[in-house]
């Protein structure tokens, strides 16, 4: 499978991933959220979903961009905003 080298193909490569955590560690990003220990309590998520993209993601792009990153704040915390947290 050919490496991702368009911006846009990396940004929804990256939507999808961080769709799909949200998804499927609902609890996890909850409790996460409530308590402040989002980032230790999907840890071992993100990372994987993070190895994934970068895996289909060509390296120069993957070292120019934040897309990952961006996708996991747009999709994750943003959908997020109801829960009840110290942070906000």
């Amino acid at each position: 499978m050919a490496l991702i080298e368009e911006p846009e193909k990396a940004m929804r490569l990256a939507r999808a991933i961080a769709s799909d955590i949200s998804l499927y560690n609902e609890e996890k990003i909850r409790t996460g959220i409530e308590n402040d220990t989002f980032f230790d309590a999907i840890a071992a998520e993100l990372e994987e979903g993070r190895e994934l993209y970068k895996s289909r993601v060509a390296p120069n792009l993957y070292l120019a961009t934040n897309f990952y990153d961006r996708a996991v704040v747009d999709i994750i915390f943003r959908s997020k905003g109801h829960i009840k947290s110290k942070i906000w």
